[in-house]
């Protein structure tokens, strides 16, 4: 007699958030809640006027945080998911521009770190990167734009040739290099190359969120690029995939957000405010288990576009939620709360860049779409 096969259950919806608070307890999450709670948050004001400070850069060094995704025999931690995720909570909800700087880093470390398990000789620049020795700044998100606005790559002897525009680039006067992702438009194929920072030229933006991060318009100009600093080369279809794999999901940040909102509001004299946070604190621990659960569908899958109707839409609902709570809170201020010195405007700020922040066509569709919805829910 034959057994029917027992499959084993579905993790429930709330183990990855779970794993993440467990993350708590770990060495690169206790330094990072301590610079969060000393250093950054306290400053965060300031930094929002005056810039990230490269005090902040080499404090977030000296905890461990520029290199946690690398090896271990590189003098990394090799942080797993669920302490990355942690990690962009805590930092993003202390100080969103310094959190921005080192969101353009973090996951380039990550990149890097793959391409040193699997063999690759990587050039001494790469190498100071794992030491957690450089800041990478990131060009990445233009290739979302091609063939309208794009940063170009010719191939040429023992390299590349990359012209063009990078819309964004935080960190600037911080960043060494840069990690830029140009398209070569016959081959149709995206090219990731490091730069030094010396390459480029820059526009300030003059942001009016996170304008502390440093973030420039940076440009390159017949910059040559050997092969030795060309990290991969992939079909230009591989990387949209690759992308639907991140910027349909709800991310930590948010969620590192949202929770230093619920503590300012539940801190305010008026108790209307502690009605709010009470209201909102069980909604946020949703989507924030939904969403890690999703990404991690994703990751499991290995198929950018899995389940991405559901992923959009628990984002969607995550930065309605943030603008929300970042309302409530202006509210709660009264006029204060549009004061330069009153944190309340900081993250009414913040809520606003997160709302486009890694925006592709999926995204602003969803959210459009979701937005016209509204109306004939009144």
């Amino acid at each position: 007699m034959t057994t029917a096969p027992t499959s084993r259950p579905a993790p429930s919806l709330s183990d990855a958030a779970e794993a993440v608070d467990a993350a708590d307890t770990h060495p690169l999450v206790v330094a990072a809640r301590t610079l969060a709670a000393e250093v950054l948050r306290p400053a965060a004001l300031a930094t929002d006027r005056d810039g990230v400070p490269r005090s902040h850069v080499d404090a977030l060094a000296a905890a461990g945080l520029l290199h946690h995704a690398a090896a271990t025999t590189h003098g990394g931690a090799d942080a797993g998911r669920s302490v990355d995720r942690r990690l962009h909570e805590v930092l993003a909800g202390a100080c969103f521009s310094t959190w921005l700087v080192w969101a353009q880093h973090a996951p380039q470390v990550a990149r890097l770190a793959g391409l040193a398990a699997a063999g690759r000789r990587l050039p001494p620049l790469a190498a100071a990167v794992l030491r957690g020795h450089v800041l990478l700044g990131a060009g990445v998100s233009d290739v979302r734009r091609f063939p309208e606005r794009y940063v170009a790559a010719r191939r040429a002897t023992d390299g590349w040739t990359l012209d063009g525009e990078l819309s964004w680039v935080s960190g600037w006067g911080l960043n060494d290099a840069v990690t830029v992702e140009a398209v070569d438009p016959v081959a149709l194929e995206v090219v990731t190359a490091l730069v030094p920072a010396g390459d480029l030229d820059t526009v300030p933006l003059g942001l009016a969120a996170v304008a502390g991060s440093r973030t420039e318009r940076a440009r390159l100009d017949a910059v040559q690029v050997p092969d030795s600093h060309v990290l991969d080369t992939v079909p230009l279809a591989a990387w949209r995939a690759r992308d639907l794999g991140v910027a349909g999901d709800a991310r930590p940040h948010h969620f590192g957000l949202a929770a230093t909102v619920l503590e300012e509001l539940e801190a305010a004299a008026d108790p209307d405010a502690h009605a709010v946070a009470r209201a909102w604190r069980p909604r946020i621990a949703t989507l924030r288990s939904a969403a890690y659960t999703l990404a991690d569908e994703v990751t499991a899958t290995g198929v950018g576009g899995h389940r991405l109707s559901d992923r959009l839409a628990t984002k969607v609902a995550t930065l309605d939620a943030l603008g929300v709570l970042t309302r409530a809170l202006l509210a709660a201020r009264s006029g204060r709360g549009l004061a330069t010195d009153d944190t309340a405007q900081l993250h009414a700020r913040s809520a606003l860049f997160a709302l486009v922040q890694g925006q592709n066509d999926d995204v602003r569709h969803a959210q459009l779409t979701h937005l016209a919805g509204l109306a004939g829910a009144r």
